[in-house]
Parts: C-alpha cells; structure tokens; sequence
C-alpha cells in the first residue's frame, strides 16, 4: 500500500538488560548519559505510575493520521513499548481505550504518545500505562498511513526500534541500545 512501510525485524535488548536498569528512576539514567535522551517534559504519564521500560516499538504517523497505530500493537511483542511519533498533535487522539485494552491482553509495557489520547477514564480502568502530551476528544484519521519500526524523533528525541525507553513519575527517557551497558556502568559507579 502507497504510504506505508513496516519493518517486522526489531532487535531488542536481553530482558537482563533490561532488568538492571529498573533500580534507577529516569532522572538518574539521564544523568549518566553523554547527552540526556529526555523526552519532551510534558510528555508524562496519564494512567499507572510504576515505571515502564522495554524495548522501542516504533510508529510514524503523518501529522493526525493514527490507522497503523492498531497495526503495530497486532506486531508488538510482550514487554515492548510501543512509541508514536505523533508529532505533538494534541488535536486527536492517537490512542484511546480499546488500544489500551488490545495492549494490555498482549502484555505490552506501556504506551508513549508524542501527541494526545482519549478515553481516559476507560483507559484508566484497564490500568495500561499511558505516556502522552496531552488528552482529547477526536479521533485521528484512519487512512492507513505510516510507517513501523523505523527511527522516530518523540518529544524531541530520536528513538531507534529497539533502544530502551523508560517511563516513570519524572517523565520518559532514551536509552539507546549501542550506549545501554556504558550506561549502565556509569549508574553503577555514581551511585
């Protein structure tokens, strides 16, 4: 289809990995980083305050279009975070409670909008962790376009499929994979 492109090959990092960085809160890994990798501040979470992280899951939409959003929660795999580059357009909504829900059952992380999301009261009840710029009525269009898993640029940062994306009460960082272990080692030493 004209305007879409996906590629279904992420490589993600070991849940090891992963896992070594849950001992630290989003501000602390930005400071261990050579260029802090945080996302836009009002990019924070709306629904569950635990701290999310996983690999990145990446989605391209052009400006108020969000129809392949539902096709990368189908492609997302359990422990994933899916990232929208919605290019901070809080004129519609590009996630909503039934994607929640969708999410939610695959065991998906968390969800990071670079834009707006609606439902919030359903989306609470699911209790999927919602990381958004804001919160509104419409629907974004439905023409199918976008891309998935290619690099994105959310909240001012640019996100690769793969890299770590961690969310907590503070707001969302970038952890990209290739820096994730020096990283790492620099947490472990200034703490």
């Amino acid at each position: 289809m004209y305007g879409k492109r996906i590629n279904e090959i992420v490589v993600r990092p070991s849940k090891k990995l992963l896992e070594q960085f849950r001992d630290y809160a989003t501000p602390d890994i930005c400071d261990a980083e050579i260029v802090y990798d945080a996302m836009d501040p009002q990019i924070k979470p709306w629904v569950g305050k635990e701290t999310v992280i996983g690999p990145a899951f990446t989605v391209k939409v052009p400006n108020g279009e969000g129809d392949i959003v539902a096709k990368a929660i189908d492609m997302a795999q359990e422990g994933d975070v899916i990232v929208i580059a919605g290019h901070g357009n809080c004129g519609v909504s590009y996630w909503g409670d039934k994607r929640s829900a969708k999410a939610h059952g695959k065991g998906i992380a968390g969800v990071v909008v670079d834009g707006a999301f609606r439902d919030f009261g359903d989306c609470e009840k699911v209790g999927f962790p919602v990381f958004a710029k804001g919160l509104t009525m419409p629907t974004a269009l439905k023409t199918g376009r976008g891309e998935i898993n290619v690099p994105v640029s959310c909240g001012g940062v640019v996100v690769n499929p793969g890299d770590i994306v961690m969310g907590d009460v503070n707001g969302v960082c970038v952890i990209p994979v290739e820096y994730a272990v020096e990283i790492l080692e620099r947490l472990k030493n200034h703490m």
